[in-house]
């Protein structure tokens, strides 16, 4: 049921549940949960959440805990290893919390539900709790654990003083010995820091001297001795210290089961606790089951909806009534409708309390759906190649058992086909005696339903006058997909309904609250697509024309030939019949090349240059004369 349960979301309330617990078996059986397929085991799991829910009202939250380190704990104490300080620490908090969740199941006995009698199954050891308490403090074997380690760390605490008198006693009587007027510790043994030229005047033993030489690190006869009595103190402490931790721990050891039987309720009461507190949050009930295929659901909610804004949901099938086909419009709420169904449906049947006013759910072998496209780009499945294969799986597991739930049936594809092969699947579900829901937009469908014994319509409803969903299901009447209303309400003009409706009904005439309907489509502003264009380089630009070419001028066809070459700005010269005149290069075209009409080495001043021009110009090229000049007419645009 996978499959079932992430398209109907039960995986999603699995997740819930598992965040309600707080052991980590709880958690695992949570993410397990599963509709049961017997009604005793169904019925004896839903008493369960009731009870957990009772209490949950009236007690408030019980003080469960994890106690997922205790396992490790009993398997050391199990084996005869030595429990740290840590470890027992961990295991009288671990009893503190059962000694808290039996007396809070104490106090729930007043509600007379069976729950709170697992308190006769918790066993808080108070002897031995009170014994770790004692012992253990700050996750260290406590002073008071022993006689015996009390004196020993009063030796040791007053040795530990007498070593460090005698050390600073040294350091003062004998300033000039040392380089420094403080005791130092080194590899564990208290030294004084001795200048090298004085070390023959301090008994004692060197450790360490410093990185230049010249200071030596002496621990002194006197605070050997005093040290080494120290160290054998310290042993004795460490022995008895290991001695109340074994102790401690073969009495762990001795009440093992009874610590495994606490952890078994505890997991049990916090899987129990798990499901009550889902209720709570989702203000659920707890529903009839009954194994004689009737669903009935009163003011019913997706749990996943916002309860303040969700339309409620009523539904009933069953009995002679085993299929219901919903009709309706787009975004009006059937899918959501068949989903609601189905997931109330697992969750019931899981031994959850679900959210309505009343309900009542029969026991599924099976709950079967197809719903959503299912297209797979991997697999090379269109939708309706998707659709087909999940409902032909369905058709080969469905039994008289079974909840079936198909969306938008024979959709994505040929309308006729599709309508044909709706009736079809609907044809084999009635045969099958399944209850079954389906959603559909053929009104072939609608009349199929109409016709055939043991199916009813159903639909969606929809205000005409507010064009708007109502998310409200009604059964015993088809409905309508009322495409071209919703059209109309997200702005689709008058001219295109009207070729909508012929092209549905065979008539332009189109029953609708026109309003403020537009007439046509409102067009906006588009960009535009920029063509490339060929930039010629300018170089191109000012060869082209030579001069001497024939260029006919536009736009007046007129000819002139080129006495100046494209300057810069793109203008070229051109000798036209009584003047010459500057042109855009874009208005003149070659007509006739120069080297065609005139020989080579042709001296073109003939044609464009005044005789003065030319006299003088030839004068100035024999020598230099300033009294002559040669103008040169520029463009003037």
């Amino acid at each position: 049921m996978n499959h079932t349960f992430q398209t109907l979301e039960f995986d999603k309330i699995r997740e819930l549940l598992i965040e309600n617990a707080h052991t980590e078996q709880a958690r695992i059986r949570l993410g397990r949960l599963e509709p049961y397929l017997s009604e005793d085991e169904l019925r004896h799991s839903m008493k369960e959440t009731t009870e957990a829910r009772r209490i949950l009202d009236y007690m408030g939250t019980p003080p469960l805990s994890g106690m997922e380190d205790m396992d490790k704990i009993l398997i050391t104490a199990g084996q005869g290893g030595c429990l740290t300080p840590e470890q027992l620490e961990y295991t009288g908090i671990s009893l503190t919390a059962v000694r808290r969740l039996k007396d809070f199941l104490c106090r729930c006995k007043s509600l007379e539900t069976g729950l709170a009698f697992y308190e006769a199954d918790l066993d808080g050891l108070e002897d031995l709790q009170e014994e770790i308490r004692t012992k253990i403090r700050g996750g260290r074997v406590d002073d008071y654990a022993s006689k015996l380690l009390k004196d020993l760390r009063q030796e040791i605490e007053q040795t530990e003083a007498k070593i460090k008198a005698r050390a600073e006693s040294m350091l003062k009587n004998q300033k000039e010995c040392f380089s420094d007027s403080f005791v130092t510790m080194r590899s564990g043994h208290v030294c004084l820091p001795v200048k090298k030229d004085y070390k023959f005047r301090i008994s004692g033993s060197v450790i360490d001297k410093s990185s230049t030489g010249q200071t030596l690190f002496i621990e002194p006869t006197a605070v050997g001795q005093m040290s080494a009595e120290l160290t054998n103190l310290k042993l004795d402490e460490e022995n008895e210290e290991r001695r109340i931790l074994y102790t401690l721990s073969d009495m762990v050891s001795e009440q093992e089961e009874i610590f495994r039987r606490n952890i078994r309720v505890m997991e049990k009461l916090d899987y129990m606790f798990a499901k009550g507190k889902l209720s709570y949050d989702m203000k659920a009930v707890e529903p009839e089951i009954n194994t004689g295929r009737r669903i009935r659901i009163a003011n019913g909610r997706h749990p996943f909806l916002n309860p303040e804004t969700c339309v409620p949901l009523n539904f009933t099938i069953g009995g002679e009534i085993r299929g219901v086909i919903i009709t309706g419009p787009n975004t009006g709420g059937k899918t959501v409708s068949i989903k609601t169904v189905g997931l109330l449906s697992l969750m019931a049947q899981s031994g959850l309390h679900v959210p309505c006013e009343s309900g009542s759910f029969a026991m599924n072998n099976q709950v079967l759906c197809d719903i959503g496209d299912g297209q797979n780009i991997t697999e090379n499945l269109s939708t309706f190649s998707a659709h087909i294969t999940n409902v032909l799986s369905i058709l080969k597991k469905a039994s008289r058992d079974s909840l079936v739930i198909l969306d938008e049936l024979g959709s994505g594809t040929d309308p006729a086909e599709g309508m044909g092969i709706a009736v079809a699947i609907l044809e084999e579900l009635r045969k099958r005696e399944c209850l079954f829901l389906a959603t559909t937009h053929y009104p072939e469908v609608k009349t199929y339903a109409e016709k055939t014994e043991g199916i009813i319509n159903a639909r969606m409803a929809f205000d005409r006058e507010s064009l708007s969903p109502l998310y409200h299901l009604e059964v015993g009447e088809g409905g309508e997909s009322c495409a071209l209303y919703i059209a109309k309400r997200l702005g689709m003009p008058k001219d295109m309904l009207l070729t909508a409706g012929k092209a549905a009904y065979g008539t332009e005439t189109v029953d609708l609250p026109w309003g403020d309907c537009e007439e046509t489509i409102r067009r906006e502003s588009s960009p535009k697509v920029t063509k490339h264009k060929e930039i010629r380089s300018n170089t191109e630009i000012l060869e082209r024309y030579q001069i001497g070419d024939c260029v006919m001028v536009y736009p007046e066809q007129k000819l002139g030939i080129v006495c100046r070459k494209v300057n810069e700005q793109g203008k070229l010269q051109v000798q036209m019949k009584t003047q010459k005149v500057w042109l855009s290069h874009k208005r003149v075209k070659l007509h006739v090349k120069a080297k065609e009409l005139y020989p080579e080495d042709y001296d073109f001043s003939i044609v464009f240059d005044s005789v003065e021009t030319r006299k003088a110009r030839h004068q100035m090229g024999r020598k230099y004369r300033p009294d002559l000049e040669i103008a040169v007419e520029e463009d003037r645009d």
